[in-house]
């Protein structure tokens, strides 16, 4: 007891003092050799106790085992007719009268001579009592021969295991620095520009480049150069990869493909390290092609953020710089890059003779659209009634991956109401769940399903009647996921969309609808009824306010610019926001962001007021049919007051 808590007591001294009472080896490869060579210091001992059992001598469970005393009681009795003698294993055998089978044993000593004095006694009067020495085969020499040469190889064997261990550690660490580019000798994409559409102005500058590297000579006689580098720039989802994929495809040469960020490592040197090996492996492959996927992310302005930014980073950039042209040439080596943050490039990158090309892969237009639909509904069944034109008007600013998903969902639903092709309603919910959400159960007839009836059709009467508004698509109050009630829809201007002009009453507008849905909820549930379920729309109305204020000059403050897009910090920007104006000023832009916001919120309570017996109308469908399309919706509005020009039901 006072042995154990003087440990303890030492453990706890220990403690106090802040030091661990085991450290750990500096040496972790030493550490691990260790406890490699004490397993098989274990499995050594192990295999010498299991040789010791196996040695020992074997004992019959089914025979009886005696004293020495008690056979010599037997034979004085005259119980005994046999004895076996075996002097290798010392045992005894004994046999008694009228038994053919041993009745039991008996441990003999080393020296046992009245054992045979009894025997002759008993023979001499009775002669009754058989003795035969039978002395046993003695196989320990060899077996432990055997297993000793069994434990030997075991030991050397576990021994090349450990070799092998720490060469093959010894070639991942002289590997370290060699690329992990994936390699193509001809490269099977199996994607060919017929499988890439809408951004057929891309697809031309990139088909020059395949031209390039298969008849270099039509342009080498010109006195032309190969590009040595082409930047694919684009929002997410727009094809960039499918395109290099397709150059891939079309151009049969061979082909390397990586990620940036598989250069950046934690170790200094590195990355640099890798991107020498991925041009030197090129070269000896030239002409080929080398797509690097998300360059930014080793491609970032140099000496961004806070003590200089990255090292590791900006090595792996300057070796990159220097490959793509420098002191030696590349020749044959064409560099395609992707990414969706061209702001943040480094400019020695971005110049002639590294990245010769910057092609922008935009959202696709109409016909975009219409090409992208066709090429991913080959492989699906849709119905007679399903207009790829129809879709493609109803998803202005969609990329392709949101086309492709959207058709997908499509099938998905298909498949789970057990259709056997997909239908305009299958199409309209896919559209909903990837832009909304997925739908939920609606609500029952409460009186929550009546203020979000009330709130959406506000949203949607006044889209239908504001002279620059969009056309209302829809407005439903079945519940989505994420929190969304309901929600009213309009069908965007496909050309006001692809171009970005939007006009300032069309901006106004749609601040009016925005804020329409707290209009409905004051006007007819009053002030203290006001829920917060406009709190993403009022968001929305501040930064569209601001920006108008700000940036677009739309305000009475003139047509200035006094705010720039945010600039983020790691970035190659300032790590403190630098003021553009005066606190007099910002007083002034608070003042007319809050004017626009109060004067559109008022038109907004006024047109609903003055057409309170429509809303509630249209509230009253909508609860007893949960949607209403914008056909219909029109339909009843025209019945009321005259719709504008932009709103009128077609024919």
């Amino acid at each position: 007891m006072k042995i154990w808590m003087g440990k303890r007591g030492a453990i706890r001294s220990v403690a106090r003092e802040g030091r661990k009472p085991q450290e750990r080896s500096p040496h972790p490869k030493e550490n691990r050799l260790s406890k490699q060579l004490s397993h098989i210091a274990y499995i050594v001992a192990g295999w010498l106790m299991i040789q010791g059992l196996a040695l020992a001598t074997p004992s019959l469970a089914n025979i009886e085992r005696k004293l020495y005393s008690e056979l010599i009681r037997d034979i004085e009795a005259g119980k005994v007719t046999k004895i076996e003698i075996d002097p290798q294993k010392q045992q005894a055998r004994v046999y008694l009268n009228s038994q053919k089978l041993a009745e039991y044993e008996v441990t003999l000593f080393d020296k046992y001579p009245e054992l045979y004095q009894k025997i002759h006694t008993a023979n001499r009067e009775t002669e009754k009592i058989q003795l035969d020495i039978q002395p046993s085969a003695d196989h320990s020499a060899t077996v432990g021969i055997i297993a000793n040469l069994l434990l030997i190889l075991l030991v050397i064997g576990g021994l090349m295991m450990i070799l092998r261990r720490t060469s093959q550690a010894g070639n991942q660490a002289m590997n370290f620095g060699k690329s992990r580019a994936r390699f193509q000798m001809e490269a099977k994409t199996g994607v060919m520009f017929n499988d890439v559409a809408g951004i057929e102005e891309a697809k031309e500058e990139l088909q020059e480049v395949v031209t390039f590297l298969k008849k270099p000579e039509k342009f080498t006689a010109l006195g032309a150069k190969i590009p040595r580098g082409v930047l694919l720039i684009g929002p997410p989802g727009t094809g960039k990869t499918l395109l290099a994929k397709a150059i891939a495809g079309e151009a049969g040469v061979p082909f390397f493909s990586i990620s940036g960020s598989e250069f950046v490592e934690m170790f200094v040197g590195v990355g640099a390290s890798r991107v020498r090996d991925l041009f030197r492996k090129a070269k000896e492959n030239a002409p080929c092609l080398v797509f690097i996927d998300e360059i930014d992310a080793v491609g970032r302005q140099r000496g961004a953020g806070i003590g200089g930014g990255n090292d590791e980073r900006e090595q792996t950039l300057n070796q990159l710089l220097t490959e793509m042209d420098g002191f030696e040439g590349n020749t044959g080596i064409i560099v395609i890059a992707a990414t969706n943050r061209p702001d943040v490039l480094d400019a020695a990158l971005l110049r002639p003779g590294r990245f010769d090309r910057q092609i922008t892969v935009d959202l696709p237009s109409y016909k975009g659209r219409l090409g992208i639909l066709q090429v991913h509904a080959r492989n699906k069944k849709l119905s007679p009634e399903v207009s790829l034109e129809a879709i493609a008007r109803r998803t202005p600013g969609f990329s392709g991956a949101d086309l492709a998903n959207m058709l997908n969902e499509a099938a998905i639903l298909t498949a789970r109401r057990r259709k056997e092709a997909i239908t305009p309603l299958e199409i309209d919910d896919a559209i909903d769940r990837v832009t909304i959400g997925l739908s939920l159960t609606p609500l029952l007839d409460s009186k929550k399903k009546r203020l979000i009836a009330y709130h959406e059709v506000g949203h949607a009467l006044l889209a239908t009647l504001l002279k620059n508004s969009d056309p209302l698509n829809k407005v439903t109050i079945i519940p989505r996921s994420g929190g969304v009630g309901g929600f009213s829809q309009q069908i965007f201007n496909e050309e006001m969309v692809d171009s970005g002009l939007y006009s300032r009453g069309w901006l106004r507008d749609r601040i009016t609808i925005a804020l329409g849905g707290r209009a409905a909820e004051e006007v007819v549930f009053g002030s203290a009824e006001v829920t917060v379920g406009a709190s993403n729309d009022i968001r929305i109305v501040a930064d569209m306010a601001r920006e108008m204020v700000t940036r677009l000059g739309m305000s009475e403050l003139g047509p200035v610019a006094l705010e720039s897009p945010g600039n983020e910090v790691f970035l190659g920007r300032d790590w403190l926001p630098r003021s553009e104006y005066s606190e007099r000023m910002a007083i002034e832009i608070d003042r007319q962001v809050r004017a626009i916001a109060f004067q559109c919120y008022q038109q907004a309570c006024r047109i609903l007021r003055e057409n309170r017996v429509l809303l509630d109308r249209l509230v009253e469908l909508l609860i007893e049919q949960e949607t209403i399309d914008g056909d219909q919706f029109r339909k009843i509005v025209s019945e009321y007051v005259e719709l504008p020009e932009r709103q009128m039901i077609s024919p």
